[in-house]
């Protein structure tokens, strides 16, 4: 009976480690732009204009509010996702991938960035780099996450293909 308590003290440390470590490699963003655990910014009417646009489906029309933004926000990674993510869907996923690696570069665990970054591989053919942003997200999401989800589908669906599924990448 002295050793009964043994199990039960190192059940507990390893479950306060792992939740250490899902808080310790938090951040990332989300979706086009944010993350809802990251304190919240004071709202830039131009940025809350683009987003719009984009739900609205209107890439090109988001781009130029994106590139002010940007102009005027030169550290706002979700900025640049935002206009990468624009870019990409109104139809070219080539020149959406610098913006998303400036992005990327700004915020290396943003997980909206790893997700599209990676369609735009795949839109490109670029199955390798693909499963590199995959494999980040794997990491920065101990325990799974939305991004890291929807990434591996269309990577799947790629690779299932042959190739000839992928993300679209065209105007709607």
């Amino acid at each position: 009976m002295k050793m009964a308590w043994r199990p039960a003290v190192f059940g507990v440390i390893g479950v306060l480690l792992l939740s250490g470590l899902a808080l310790a490699d938090g951040g990332g963003g989300g979706g086009g732009g944010g993350d809802e655990s990251r304190p919240a910014k004071a709202e830039n009417p131009a940025m809350v204009a683009a987003v719009q646009a984009i739900e609205a489906k209107q890439y090109a029309r988001a781009i130029p509010m994106l590139e002010e933004v940007v102009t005027h926000q030169p550290r706002n990674a979700d900025a640049y996702n935002w206009l990468a993510y624009a870019i990409r869907k109104n139809g070219d996923p080539a020149r959406s991938i610098p913006v998303y690696q400036k992005a990327l570069a700004l915020d290396p665990k943003h997980r909206g960035a790893h997700e599209y970054i990676g369609e735009a591989y795949l839109a490109l053919g670029d199955l390798p780099k693909a499963k590199e942003h995959l494999a980040r997200l794997s990491r920065l999401c101990l325990f799974g996450c939305e991004q890291y989800t929807d990434l591996k589908k269309a990577v799947d669906a790629y690779e299932k293909s042959a190739g000839k599924v992928k993300p679209a990448a065209t105007r709607n």
